[in-house]
C-alpha cells in the first residue's frame, strides 16, 4: 500500500462547516463488509445494529479553548499561541505553536492580558516553541475564559460561542484533546440513554488528540511514515467490561479512529485488552487488521490520512473507496461536522 492509494478527489461544498443539529440526525452510510452491502440511514438508528450485551467503546477526552492570542512585549505584534499540551504542571510550561512564527523568538513574553503572559524558554520546530505561563492557580479556568475553541484547519470561519459546544462529545469528561474525536459528536444524551436501556454496555477510555489527526500521510512508503504520540489511559473497568464482552462472543463496536488505535494499541495475544495509561503512536494501516473492534463508527476522512487508512484496515479498501464514491455523488457531508459512518 502507498499513501496514493488512498487520495481522492473531494468538492470543497462538502466539506461542512457546521455541525447538523440535532446531533442524532445527520445521514449515517451503514457499510456491511459481508454483504458488500451500502444503505442510507439517520444517525440515531445507529441503536439497531447493536445488541444486548455488545460493549461501545467512547473516547471521553475533552477539547479545551487551545487558541489564545496575545501581543509580543515592546512590538505589540498580535501572536496566536496554540497550547498543545502542558509539559510541567507545576511550572506551568506548555508546547505550543506561534503564529507569526517569525516574530516569536527565545525570551520574548508575550502578554495575553495585562497581567498574564507566557515567555518562551526553548524552540522545538518551525513553529514550536516551549514557553512558561506566569499564571500559578487553575490555569484551565483561565484558559477556557481566554481562549477559543480548536476548530480544524478545513473549517474556514472564526469560532462561535455555540462551538464550544457543538465541537464537544456530550460526555467529554477529560481535558487535553485540541481536536474532538469527531465520531462521538453524533450522540445525544438521549440517545445513549436508549442504547444502556437496549442493555448495552458503555465503556469509556481517553485519547487525547493532538494536531496530527489532521496531517495527511507525506510519505509514499507508509512503513516510515510516523504517527505524533498521544497520551491515552485504560480504566481497569473498561478492560473488564471489554474483555468479558468477548468473552461473552458479544461485539466490540467502537465510536471513532481514536478508540479503535486505543484497542488495538493495548492487546494482548488472546486477544484481550490491558488496562494503563501511556503514549501510543499506533500506526494501523492496510494489510494490518484490527482484532479487537468488531464494528467501528467513524467520519468521512480526509484524503491520504492516517484515519481513513485505519478504516481501510479495518474493511476492504476497494469497498471502502466505493462507499465514499457514493458519499460524494450523494452529497454526504464531509469531516469533523459532517455526517457519519458505520461499519459492521
Amino acid at each position: 500500500m502507498k499513501s496514493t492509494d488512498f487520495k481522492f478527489p473531494l468538492p470543497k461544498n462538502l466539506i461542512a462547516q457546521h455541525p447538523k443539529l440535532p446531533r442524532d440526525e445527520c445521514k449515517l452510510m451503514v457499510v456491511d463488509r459481508k454483504q458488500k452491502s451500502i444503505e442510507t440511514k439517520k444517525f440515531k438508528s445507529v441503536i439497531d445494529y447493536m445488541d444486548e450485551g455488545d460493549c461501545l467503546v467512547l473516547n471521553d477526552s475533552k477539547v479545551f479553548a487551545a487558541r489564545l492570542f496575545g501581543l509580543k512585549e515592546k512590538t505589540n505584534a498580535k501572536i496566536e499561541v496554540f497550547l498543545l499540551r502542558q509539559l510541567s504542571q507545576e511550572e506551568n510550561i506548555w508546547d505550543v505553536l506561534v503564529d507569526p512564527a517569525r516574530k516569536v523568538r527565545i525570551g520574548n513574553r508575550i502578554f495575553l492580558t495585562k497581567n498574564l503572559f507566557c515567555e518562551v524558554i526553548d524552540n522545538t520546530t518551525s513553529r514550536g516553541r516551549i514557553v512558561r505561563f506566569n499564571y500559578r492557580g487553575d490555569f484551565q479556568k483561565y484558559i477556557e475564559k481566554l481562549g477559543k475553541t480548536p476548530l480544524p484547519p478545513y473549517i474556514k470561519r472564526e469560532p462561535t460561542e455555540q462551538d464550544k459546544d457543538n465541537y464537544q462529545t456530550v460526555y467529554a469528561h477529560n481535558v487535553g484533546s485540541v481536536a474532538a474525536p469527531t465520531a462521538g459528536l453524533h450522540f445525544t444524551k438521549e440517545l445513549l440513554r436508549k442504547i444502556e436501556k437496549k442493555g448495552i454496555n458503555i465503556a469509556p477510555i481517553t485519547l487525547h488528540i493532538g494536531l496530527g489527526t489532521f496531517r495527511p500521510v507525506e510519505v509514499e512508503d507508509l512503513t516510515k511514515h510516523r504517527m505524533d504520540s498521544e497520551f491515552f489511559y485504560i480504566p481497569d473497568s473498561t478492560a473488564s467490561m471489554v474483555n468479558q464482552t468477548i468473552d461473552n462472543r458479544k461485539k466490540i463496536i467502537a465510536v471513532g479512529t481514536s478508540v479503535a488505535r486505543v484497542l488495538e494499541a493495548n492487546t494482548t495475544a488472546g486477544r484481550m485488552i490491558r488496562s494503563g495509561q501511556g503514549w501510543t503512536d499506533k500506526f494501523i494501516y492496510p494489510p494490518q487488521t484490527l482484532k479487537v473492534v468488531d464494528k467501528l463508527v467513524t467520519n468521512f476522512h480526509l484524503p491520504q490520512s492516517t484515519l481513513i487508512m485505519l478504516v481501510c484496515a479495518f474493511a476492504d479498501k476497494d469497498f471502502v473507496m466505493k462507499a465514499y464514491k457514493k458519499a460524494i455523488k450523494e452529497k454526504y457531508r464531509f469531516y469533523s461536522y459532517g455526517d457519519a459512518m458505520l461499519l459492521v
